[in-house]
């Protein structure tokens, strides 16, 4: 009995070639916190070096950890071979992964070959000059948000207030994926400072959601973004979830989900305010100590984002311009956010939960991620969030060197047999729908 709680409370997981056992202790220290879990039982070697690259400290305790927590050679084989057995089963929108894992071997030296080619070129060393005028070029807008505002131009400042939301979105992101500076106690800060105080998303409750969904994209069960439930259903699965009796009635809606799902974005930023607000002020209880330690400093951010909001809603001349400004700036964010965040992920297929395909970290990118064509304007417009395949390949690398890189990633997709999604903002936006709509339809019949 006490060796099986122990393995309970232990999580496994391969890196470099070495299988290693973990107890709950030490996950429940890492800095990343639960990200580490989507791993439990699988190869995460590629996952490792994606998010920590540049990080000296924690190749120091990889290291270590491969040396004091490494399991024998029996258990090893024996995980080794579970993995090999694993066969997905397809669905509405849920897809078969069959790569052999003869090729995935393949794919994996050419992937290690891909990344070193790209460290070589300095793409991962970080960006400051260019995250410097960034962070300009933010202030910059705030400024236009209050000058409109100060000269009475009300409407025009809510709108230009809810394009700079967006904005502040993708610089927040960046500093939580370390990609401005090498120093990563600084990205933190500023994770802080752009994230909490300017946008009112708290840094460690997307580290936590958003992480997830690096580390386990489409991923039946795993990955938190394709969990839409009780607004959108993507999968079959997700039809059963409806259980209570207010979930029970918004499930009516559900047939006619791919005619509201336009009108439905604009609310992602209520949904992910409210959120941060219910993480971080939870954070002080939360198993991981990274969160235990945070806490106070996620709390201070949020409450100066709302006092600075409503100290901005007070200098309105009314009651009613107060609600429209809020209204205007905050579903405008939503809007411009969501329909960027939703087009990559969501039209593309999911895989099932216990997929072989979270061993090959590369295939899973690829294969569930789709790109919008680039321009001048678009690549300004989306963060550089459309150039996603190659954001989830190298999370750290700074907007800057994407293009450049999605030269490598095509070569690269097209000597391994992986087929490179890049389409128009229509083409993505209708294979969305598509998926939507079948979900949709297949709700009907359970009705029947």
């Amino acid at each position: 009995m006490a060796e099986e709680q122990r393995k309970s409370a232990s999580l496994r997981m391969k890196v470099d070639g070495s299988w290693v056992e973990l107890s709950e202790s030490q996950v429940f220290k890492h800095p990343g916190g639960p990200v580490i879990t989507q791993y439990a039982d699988a190869d995460a070697t590629h996952m490792f070096h994606a998010f920590h690259a540049g990080s000296a400290k924690a190749y120091k305790q990889l290291a270590t950890v491969v040396k004091m927590n490494k399991l024998g050679e029996i258990e090893s084989k024996e995980l080794e071979a579970a993995q090999t057995k694993k066969v997905d089963e397809s669905d509405v929108n849920v897809s078969v992964y069959d790569i052999s894992v003869e090729k995935e071997k393949k794919m994996a030296l050419a992937f290690e070959a891909l990344r070193e080619d790209v460290i070589s070129r300095g793409w991962m060393e970080g960006a400051p000059l260019y995250f410097v005028w960034k962070i300009f070029e933010i202030v910059l807008q705030l400024t236009i948000v209050v000058w409109l505002q100060s000269h009475e131009w009300y409407i025009t400042s809510a709108i230009a207030l809810g394009v700079c939301w967006q904005q502040l979105g993708w610089l927040a992101h960046e500093f939580c994926h370390q990609q401005p500076f090498k120093n990563r106690e600084t990205n933190d800060v500023l994770g802080l400072v752009m994230g909490n105080i300017a946008q009112g998303y708290s840094r460690d409750w997307w580290k936590d959601k958003h992480n997830t969904h690096h580390a386990a994209t489409n991923i039946v069960d795993q990955d938190g973004d394709i969990d839409l439930v009780p607004l959108f259903s993507l999968i079959p699965s997700d039809l059963m979830k409806y259980k209570e009796p207010v979930e029970r009635f918004v499930r009516k809606f559900v047939p006619y989900q791919h005619l509201y799902y336009t009108l439905a974005l604009p609310l992602l930023r209520y949904s992910w305010t409210s959120q941060s607000l219910t993480f971080a002020f939870s954070e002080q209880n939360s198993n991981y100590r990274v969160y235990r330690r945070n806490a106070l400093g996620e709390q201070l951010g949020l409450v100066i984002h709302w006092s600075l909001v409503f100290l901005q809603l007070y200098y309105l001349p009314s009651n009613a311009m107060r609600i429209l400004y809020f209204f205007i700036s905050q579903s405008l964010a939503g809007l411009l956010t969501g329909h960027v965040v939703t087009y990559s992920h969501n039209s593309v297929d999911k895989y099932p939960a216990n997929s072989r395909l979270l061993n090959n970290f590369v295939a899973l990118q690829i294969l569930t991620t789709r790109n919008m064509n680039p321009s001048g304007f678009i690549d300004w417009f989306w963060g550089g969030l459309n150039y996603q395949v190659e954001h989830h390949l190298f999370p750290t690398m700074p907007r800057c060197y994407l293009p450049a890189c999605s030269k490598l990633v095509k070569q690269f997709c097209a000597d391994n047999g992986l087929e490179y999604l890049c389409d128009d903002y229509i083409t993505g936006y209708r294979y969305n729908l598509e998926q939507l709509e079948r979900i949709a339809k297949l709700a009907v019949e359970k009705e029947e």
